[in-house]
């Protein structure tokens, strides 16, 4: 029996950041300026908290500036949009982050649209993703475009290959869609209605699960040789009686590794491009804002 490879996506993540930080090296000389990036944390959920100190970390180990701001879950809806026109306005921001979810009182909508899109770094603006969507410059979601970057990475040109995207999310589902198609693959969107979903998933060359179900996509749906990134992220009982759980993907990873080429494992694939691409869309927006093109090799 044939087992397929894991993808490493740690290994691609760190290289990744690695390019990030000679870029920003260059961007530095030529304009004498780091760049920035802004992230806003509103509230208390612990894991946010990891998440947004990790960001921080790491923006400064590739050389940039990191401004982080923490406001209570209790603040005004209209505090929060002022803090978010001062970062607009602010010349040392390139990239602006606002940590998700929010406090129910505050509408998310509106928070975004409130970002200046050239400084939209988690691509979540109606400006960004209509941009994409017409085949334009763009910043792009984090998530989907560390998958497309995997996908190249793995299978060079995606021209003609035929991809199904399992999730249709604005911030992974869609995106990807649009960014697979950009490549020039012929791309289906099922989710959780498709009907006869198992047959659909078993024409594609590239499948890309994000649908937020446990291991939903199984082995035998998977065609032969066909490459598999696995977005989804579920929390399952792993030893009941002592309360433990564990990571895994939307698909069944053990079963697939008897059909795929290749699949991103849960975790250690996808997760680790997130913040990764997240530094090299500050640096895209750093380069676009200084009037300089858009650096090679990201």
């Amino acid at each position: 029996m044939t087992i397929g490879k894991l993808i490493d996506g740690k290994a691609f993540a760190a290289g990744l950041r690695d390019r990030v930080a000679s870029g920003v090296d260059a961007f530095v000389s030529a304009t004498g300026r780091k760049p920035g990036l802004a992230v806003v944390l509103v509230g208390e959920d612990p894991a946010s908290s990891v998440y947004v100190r990790s960001k921080g970390k790491m923006t400064v180990a590739v050389g940039m500036e990191s401004f982080a701001f923490k406001r209570p879950a209790t603040i005004e809806a209209d505090d929060l949009l002022d803090l978010i026109e001062e970062l607009n306005q602010d010349d040392r921001v390139d990239g602006i982050l606002v940590q998700l979810p929010l406090p129910a009182h505050i509408d998310e909508a509106a928070v975004i649209a409130a970002i200046d899109p050239a400084k939209d770094v988690d691509g979540f603006h109606v400006v960004n993703a209509g941009r994409l969507a017409t085949g334009q410059e763009a910043l792009v979601p984090c998530t989907p475009m560390g998958c497309i970057l995997l996908l190249k990475d793995e299978l060079g040109d995606l021209s003609g290959k035929e991809a199904v995207v399992i999730g249709r999310s604005n911030i992974v589902g869609k995106p990807m869609a649009q960014l697979l198609l950009a490549e020039n693959a012929t791309v289906t969107i099922a989710h959780s209605r498709t009907h006869d979903l198992a047959s659909v998933v078993h024409r594609a060359d590239i499948v890309v699960a994000a649908v937020g179900r446990a291991e939903m996509v199984k082995g035998e749906w998977i065609k032969p040789g066909a490459t598999v990134i696995d977005v989804g992220i579920n929390r399952v009982p792993d030893d009941e009686e002592e309360g433990k759980t564990r990571l895994v993907g939307d698909v069944a990873t053990a079963e697939a590794l008897a059909h795929v080429r290749a699949i991103t494992p849960v975790p250690g694939g996808v997760g680790p491009m997130t913040i990764a691409v997240l530094l090299r869309n500050t640096l895209v927006a750093a380069h676009a804002r200084a009037g300089l093109a858009k650096p090679e090799g990201l």
